[in-house]
């Protein structure tokens, strides 16, 4: 399939597989033409790349841990090399404290909202 069809499948801009090209994370062949054509796999690749980049994980360390994820049925932990594990143990902490840092900011609007519904019902009380 051609870029267009790939990217109508997967939702994903052209201009963004041409970027995960380039980072290596899908390859596509090129036809004689120079058109690139992409195989049916892609079409799961690239909804698991948008998932991982979606899980807030960076293209360099997709590019690492793809190789350890290309059985569909399970996570090929022979292919993981200890960099990856330090890597992915790195974005982990780094994953957590964003985590803590959107939960704060939860909170506090939720509590913002509380507050403003709270004025708000006080003063239509009062007419």
């Amino acid at each position: 399939m051609r870029i267009g069809e790939l990217a109508e499948r997967t939702g994903t801009a052209r201009r963004l597989l041409r970027y995960y090209e380039e980072q290596g994370l899908i390859k596509p062949t090129r036809a004689p033409n120079g058109y690139r054509e992409y195989d049916e796999s892609t079409v799961d690749r690239v909804v698991q790349i948008k998932g991982l980049l979606g899980a807030g994980l960076p293209t360099r360390i997709i590019k690492q841990i793809l190789p350890c994820l290309d059985d569909p049925r399970g996570i090929q932990f022979d292919r993981a090399t200890q960099e990856t594990l330090e890597l992915l143990e790195r974005e982990r902490e780094s994953m957590t404290g964003r985590i803590q840092c959107l939960t704060r900011n939860r909170d506090a609007i939720g509590e913002y909202l509380e507050a403003v519904r709270a004025a708000t019902e006080a003063r239509r009380s009062r007419r």
